[in-house]
């Protein structure tokens, strides 16, 4: 049996076996990957053969449990030949168009503007931009997947696996890295604004709108473009007031998928059970071979199990998520009036585009089945329509003061029943203000005669 299989060996050097034209002494091409090098050590000939000086610099990330510099080459690689640069005349249209918003938003809420900067991004800058929000966001979620994944392999199994713990973890990184690129690319070519997702993606005081996916979304629709972006715009802007100015809401989203992430165990017993079956399959887990652990991670054996405090958390996530996108909706709706006709029929399209899910939920659900999205959106926007109705925009976004105050997913059943307990709360106020405002027997400077 040949030393050097696949064809890996050094080039022939025995004069006469020499093919004078070269062609026959590089039987698999791989020439090229040395860089067309001569000679010196195999060291210096791997570092010289771009694939596998490229496999190396992956396979040594260090930065997190998700290999971030993949997740933006993957996506940014996809978009090779669909993304568009903005022009001057395109960011001209959405700075406009903010500005528009905001004018439109200020007497419908008491929140004030939260856009210090409007921007035009592409794809790419949409790519690169929102890298930290993401990180800050998955990280926690892969690292306790990758770390509940090798903490649960027996010990009998990581003695005959040598290694794999730590190859485990690196090529964890990877596949999430792979995974979430992927994900962030499909979702670049899908998303309008920063905040479509209903976590704020940009950074502070950024209302960002993609002229390239808008200018696709209004193609499909039968309103002028115009119209459409002013809409989109005015939920950006909305978005951003909430964010901008309810201090701890981003904080407490970024807690729920947190709380999410830290249930995240694997059943030891079921690995136990399993493992044995599994490492004879694959006639045995060889750490150096990626595609074999690959075949491990895939195979279902390490996924982890949801538990009781994960589907609370989920339900936390949901529940906030439906209660920002209600609200935007709520106060778009009184913004927009009769300014644009087409208003009913975009604020349906937006809702049937977020509760149908995209890559944005495919994103955490590919990773740990966590998804993103507002299932009980027509439940919030009644609420938030029926406190504006009832009680006027002030006692609505009384409500963002503090997180007790929110409705809870429970309130979220009957919704009307909330908004009326919001009544008699506001009337019980009135009437402690007033006790305290009124002169106490003796006070006023009468000594009580």
């Amino acid at each position: 049996m040949s030393d050097v299989p696949f064809g890996f060996g050094m080039p022939d050097r025995d004069p006469e076996r020499r093919d004078p034209s070269g062609a026959g002494n590089d039987p698999f091409g791989f020439g090229a990957l040395f860089g067309g090098a001569g000679g010196g050590t195999p060291e210096d000939l791997l570092a010289k053969m771009p694939l596998f000086a490229e496999l190396q610099k992956l396979m040594n990330w260090s930065g997190g449990p998700v290999n971030w510099d993949l997740a933006r080459q993957g996506a940014i690689s996809s978009l090779a030949a669909g993304s568009q640069p903005t022009s001057d005349a395109e960011r001209a249209e959405v700075a406009d168009a903010l500005r528009l918003a905001d004018l439109w938003l200020d007497p419908v809420t008491e929140l004030p503007s939260g856009v210090d900067r409007p921007l035009a991004w592409s794809r790419v800058e949409w790519v690169e931009q929102t890298l930290p929000a993401w990180s800050s966001l998955i990280d926690p979620l892969a690292e306790r997947v990758v770390g509940a994944m090798t903490s649960a392999l027996p010990a009998e199994a990581a003695a005959m696996a040598g290694p794999l713990g730590g190859i485990m973890g690196r090529m964890g990184g990877l596949m999430f890295g792979a995974q979430v690129g992927q994900a962030l690319g499909r979702l670049s070519g899908e998303v309008l604004t920063s905040g479509e997702i209903g976590i704020p993606l940009a950074p502070a005081g950024a209302g960002v709108l993609l002229p390239q996916n808008v200018a696709e979304f209004a193609a499909g629709l039968d309103r002028p473009a115009d119209e459409v972006r002013l809409f989109l715009a005015l939920r950006e802007a909305a978005t951003q007031r909430l964010f901008g100015h309810v201090p701890w809401l981003r904080q407490q989203l970024h807690d729920a998928v947190h709380a999410y992430a830290r249930g995240i165990h694997v059943d030891r017993e079921a690995i136990e059970r399993g493992i044995t079956e599994a490492m004879g399959s694959m006639g045995g887990i060889d750490p150096t071979n990626p595609e074999g652990i690959q075949a491990l991670l895939g195979s279902g054996l390490l996924e982890p199990e949801e538990t009781p405090e994960q589907r609370a958390a989920l339900r936390r996530l949901e529940t906030l998520l439906a209660l920002v996108e209600g609200w935007v909706d709520s106060v778009v709706a009184a913004a927009a009036g009769d300014r644009l006709p087409g208003h009913g029929a975009l604020a349906e399209t937006m809702r049937r585009r977020r509760a149908s899910g995209g890559p944005a939920e495919q994103t955490f659900a590919t990773l740990v089945g966590l998804e993103l999205r507002p299932r009980r959106l027509r439940d919030a926007a009644t609420v938030w329509g029926a406190m504006t109705q009832q009680h006027g925009s002030a006692e609505r976004d009384r409500l963002w003061s503090h997180p007790d105050l929110l409705p809870t997913s429970e309130d979220l059943d009957e919704p009307l029943d909330f908004v009326a307990r919001q009544g008699a709360d506001e009337e019980l106020r009135a009437l402690t203000a007033d006790d305290a405002e009124r002169p106490r027997e003796g006070e006023d400077g009468e000594d009580g005669a």
